[in-house]
């Protein structure tokens, strides 16, 4: 029997088509007069290309990872001094948080071209750090209204990146199981592409030039977002913004390291989404399953190698607990959150824990 639930589906274009960027974005854009083209330095040529065909007034080439409020600041300026109608970012989720960024404050539209398994595109979560402390929030107006997905454009993503991006997104698919608005719907889509990003990805670390390795888990990382867009921020996605913003770690790899730490942590609390998870992963356990994957992934495995000083555990744990979501299927305290930094930290397997 399913019980009663209030199920939330945020409205959103969606183009997908390998090879097909340049023609959807014109497509997308054709009513815009004033766009500005938000990317990175590194992918400016790429934006130039894919943008060619749009009425283009500004090109932001500066992004950077978390949204410092004084770059949001200044993007939000030149986008009101060009009187722009059209917000089109191409890139990771650095470029979609910045696009963000603007769109919160001008309410102009986003299309987004994402190159990375962020899974930002499809959520309408924002992301602000001032300070070293990371803000997020939930706002309608920074969804982007058309997202076009080129799965051909994620054969330049290096291998180790592909897959600390891709095990990003399977984060927002099991976050999405015991997030605060959690429910049938949600757990569906994100065991489909919690399934799918396996696959894909499995797919990608021997072949990284597959193309169909790369539509599969571009597929398994949108459906990932949807799912977590409408559950809303669990566990793990609390401890990774604490330590993104207050640490300056590189998020895809601090998703990747604490995934299988908070999911070990939960499932025995958790037996439904646990079995999910192990269902999607074709593996006895939802830890087993994600043991395996990282293994033959040859995963980030540790907060040590990216930066994270052992140290600064103790303070962080107490910056975490404040955050922790009271829908969260077991009791947190800070002696929990440490317990889970230093494994992580230290880059040790993935062990079950035990239920209180």
């Amino acid at each position: 029997m399913i019980s009663s639930f209030d199920h939330r589906t945020l409205g959103q274009r969606v183009l997908f088509g390998s090879g097909s960027a340049r023609a959807n974005i014109a497509d997308a854009s054709a009513g815009a007069s004033r766009v500005m083209v938000v990317s990175s330095e590194r992918d400016a040529r790429l934006a130039a290309v894919l943008t060619a065909d749009s009425a283009v007034v500004r090109r932001w080439t500066e992004v950077a990872q978390h949204v410092p409020t004084e770059l949001a600041d200044r993007a939000r300026d030149a986008a009101a001094a060009d009187d722009i109608d059209l917000i089109v970012s191409v890139g990771g989720g650095s470029a979609t948080g910045l696009a963000k960024a603007i769109a919160m404050t001008t309410r102009v539209p986003i299309l987004a071209v994402p190159t990375t398994y962020a899974g930002s595109e499809a959520t309408n979560v924002w992301g602000l750090t001032a300070d070293s402390r990371k803000t997020t929030g939930v706002d309608d107006g920074v969804l982007p209204s058309t997202v076009v997905y080129d799965a051909e454009l994620f054969l330049r993503l290096p291998r180790a990146l592909s897959i600390a991006s891709g095990l990003n997104a399977v984060a927002h698919g099991i976050d999405a199981l015991w997030a605060p608005g959690a429910d049938p719907l949600n757990a569906t889509l994100a065991s489909e592409a919690i399934r799918l990003l396996a696959a894909g990805l499995r797919t990608i670390s021997a072949d990284p030039a597959s193309l169909a390795g790369r539509e599969q888990t571009l597929m398994g990382a949108y459906l990932a977002a949807v799912s977590f867009t409408s559950a809303g921020s669990g566990l793990h996605h609390k401890i990774c913004h604490v330590l993104g913003g207050a640490y300056g770690l590189a998020h895809a790899q601090t998703h990747a390291v604490l995934l299988p730490h908070v999911t070990a942590f939960n499932a025995s609390a958790a037996p439904g989404a646990g079995a999910r998870i192990a269902e999607a992963l074709d593996s006895r356990t939802a830890v087993r399953g994600l043991e395996d994957l990282y293994t033959e992934l040859d995963a980030p495995r540790s907060l040590r190698d990216i930066g994270f000083n052992e140290s600064d555990i103790p303070e962080a744990a107490r910056l975490i607990i404040p955050t922790v979501p009271a829908s969260n299927p077991r009791r947190v305290d800070t002696a929990a959150i440490e317990t889970i930094l230093r494994a992580a930290w230290a880059g040790t397997p993935i062990r079950e824990y035990e239920q209180e």
